[in-house]
């Protein structure tokens, strides 16, 4: 079949114009539900960050959270279908994240630890322990508990839910699940109480 030049040059165009698109062809691979590989574009991720992605908005479905405890991954699925990923922060040696069959059981925007957080002299605010275990850690005298912060918190099981916090690259938390602020957000908008949550090894 022979295309004249006007066409032949339209073709051409509309197939270059495909191959820029960030919607096809890039991406990386990420593990769906199943444990299938599924391409994800890179539009939508924080410049810092070169994992976490949210594509979820406006699809349907029911929701679920998978997360890969070794690969210090969060899988976020609507309808069985990958809307997002996110890089985490699972709990230490000595504070491993559970893993299991969940399901959400709590939603804080503005949580605040009950156990973890800092004594702090009540005049100055100056921190006297910081990274206190209420457990643990008797409180010194004159001293006040300063509870750590976690907002978007989504309570899984016992003290242990998915929120936002620091993210060294390793697994560094009390068991929580740490994750960038505007992951934690968007997880936090789309769960509900009852949400599946897997955690896998």
């Amino acid at each position: 079949m022979r295309f004249s030049l006007p066409v032949l040059l339209i073709v051409l165009s509309l197939m270059a114009g495909c191959a820029n698109d960030p919607r096809l062809g890039r991406g990386t691979l990420y593990l769906t539900e199943t444990g299938a590989t599924a391409a994800i574009p890179d539009r939508g991720r924080a410049d810092f960050d070169t994992v976490s992605y949210w594509d979820g908005d406006g699809i349907s479905g029911a929701p679920s959270v998978v997360i890969r405890l070794s690969e210090q991954r969060a899988y976020f699925f609507k309808g069985g279908q990958l809307v997002g990923v996110s890089s985490i922060s699972t709990g230490r040696e000595g504070f491993g994240t559970p893993a299991g069959n969940f399901k959400i059981i709590q939603k804080d925007k503005d949580h605040v630890s009950s156990r973890f957080g800092d004594y702090v002299d009540p005049q100055t605010g100056a921190i006297i322990k910081k990274d206190a275990d209420r457990n643990i850690d008797p409180l010194p005298k004159g001293a006040k508990f300063d509870g750590a912060k976690m907002p978007f918190f989504m309570r899984i099981v016992g003290g242990t839910g998915m929120h936002e916090g620091f993210l060294p690259g390793v697994p560094a938390s009390h068991g929580c699940i740490r994750m960038p602020s505007f992951m934690a957000e968007a997880f936090f908008r789309n769960v509900s109480n009852g949400t599946p949550v897997r955690i896998i090894p």
